[in-house]
């Protein structure tokens, strides 16, 4: 009897909350994934999960059950780890998470290399803009670009994230460009995910109130309106480095920028026994964006 299996079965079912999820992410049939949930039940003298017409929910013996399947799990994984690291040879399947459009223009064009690098590695890589949970969603590492403070888990910083205000020179054209920081309560601004920037200038931290014009949650949407001269946005130069550089865009308020110590980090769950495969990738990251990453070479970045 695959008891091992019923553990990973019903772990991925937990952290789904479908079947047909899980079914999906292990390659297996839906009344596969139901039967063994159940002879996993009976087993056990027991109901793990509470099965609605809408949803699967954790009973309460389900709940304490998952906590202690996710780390034994969890120990099976490390001790792989382990044996992959003592080997000195990257391999297996390796889960990354990253921000949407970062994860587009600065990782996937670079898997080829990396995959060639590294034959026996196979990539998995979710892209979202919201701040998965490392352990709990099974990613051995995540890109987050912010500011960490505190946080349990190891971080490497990979490269700087420099954000400065733009607008296309259509907009400017139209409506003037802002001279001093209060001008822009007279501007139309965009913005994602928030109601404010935070900015540092020559007066130290400022918050500065965005009622944007577009609201979304997507920040591609603002990079195509600012594009379109739509109005002023807050940018990274990993995301407009191009169209700054080709005029596209323009700096405006130079002395004002993003946090600086937002940048952008690889973290992952434990420097112990971290697997070799997600080692190289992270040596492989930092390699390729140096302390100078491409697209803010040529731009004048230094300090207003």
């Amino acid at each position: 009897m695959d008891r091992l299996g019923d553990l990973e079965i019903f772990a991925r079912v937990a952290s789904t909350g479908s079947m047909s999820q899980a079914a999906r992410e292990l390659g297996l049939s839906p009344p596969v994934i139901s039967k063994r949930i159940k002879r996993l039940e009976e087993r056990l003298g027991t109901r793990l999960l509470q099965r609605t017409t809408r949803q699967i929910v954790l009973t309460d013996s389900g709940r304490g059950f998952q906590e202690r399947v996710v780390a034994i799990l969890g120990s099976v994984d490390e001790a792989e780890a382990w044996v992959s690291q003592r080997a000195h040879v990257a391999r297996g399947p390796l889960r990354i998470s990253a921000p949407s459009t970062f994860g587009r223009l600065h990782v996937a064009p670079h898997l080829v290399r990396f995959l060639e690098k590294y034959p026996e590695i196979s990539v998995d890589l979710s892209l979202s803009d919201s701040f998965v949970d490392v352990v709990g969603d099974g990613f051995d590492v995540a890109l987050r670009i912010a500011d960490l403070g505190d946080t349990s888990l190891v971080a490497r910083k990979l490269a700087p994230n420099h954000r400065l205000l733009c607008a296309s020179p259509a907009y400017l054209a139209r409506n003037g460009t802002p001279q001093v920081l209060s001008d822009l309560a007279g501007h139309k601004l965009l913005v994602h995910n928030t109601d404010h920037w935070r900015l540092e200038g020559p007066e130290g931290p400022v918050t500065v109130p965005v009622p944007s014009i577009v609201v979304t949650n997507s920040s591609e949407v603002i990079r195509e309106a600012v594009l379109a001269g739509l109005g002023i946005a807050l940018r990274s130069t990993w995301d407009v480095g191009p169209e700054l550089k080709s005029g596209q865009l323009v700096q405006i308020l130079p002395r004002y920028r993003g946090g600086q110590r937002v940048a952008i980090h690889a973290i992952y769950p434990s420097r112990r026994h971290l697997p070799q495969r997600t080692r190289v990738f992270i040596d492989f990251l930092a390699e390729l964006y140096g302390p100078v990453p491409s697209w803010d070479q040529g731009l004048d970045l230094s300090p207003p």
